[in-house]
C-alpha cells in the first residue's frame, strides 16, 4: 500500500507552550492515528531556529499514512476536526500553521547495526 507523510508545522499560542505540548503529545497524536489511513505519528522541535531559511514554526509533527486514497484520509481528519469530534486545543495556533502531504518514493533505508 502506498505510504505518505502528512507534515504539520505549528506553534503554540503565546504563553501556552506547556499546554500545547501536553495536548499535542498526550492526546492529539493518538487522536489523529485513530483516523483510518493514519498509522503512526512523531513530533519534533526545531533545533536550529537561527539557521538561514528556518521555518517560522518551531514544532513539526510527521504522520505516516498508508492508504490508496490520501485525499480521503485527510478529508476524514478534517471532518473530525470541523465537526468537533476531534478536540483541538486553543493553545494550538492556527495563524501560522503549515501542512504538507508527501508521497513516499523509496522504501525506508536504515543503517546496519553498529558495533
Amino acid at each position: 500500500m502506498p505510504q505518505f507523510a502528512y507534515v504539520v508545522l505549528s506553534n503554540p499560542v503565546a504563553g501556552r507552550e506547556d499546554e500545547y505540548n501536553d495536548w499535542y503529545s498526550n492526546q492529539h497524536l493518538a487522536d489523529v492515528t485513530a483516523v483510518e489511513g493514519f498509522v503512526s505519528a512523531q513530533r519534533f522541535r526545531l533545533a536550529d531556529a537561527e539557521a538561514e531559511g528556518s521555518p517560522q514554526q518551531r514544532y513539526m509533527a510527521i504522520y505516516t499514512m498508508e492508504t490508496d486514497d490520501p485525499a480521503a484520509a485527510v478529508e476524514r481528519l478534517t471532518a473530525s476536526v470541523e465537526t468537533g469530534q476531534m478536540y483541538m486545543s486553543e493553545a494550538f495556533s492556527m495563524e501560522d500553521m503549515a501542512i504538507h502531504l508527501y508521497e513516499a518514493i523509496t522504501p525506508i533505508v536504515a543503517s546496519d547495526a553498529k558495533e
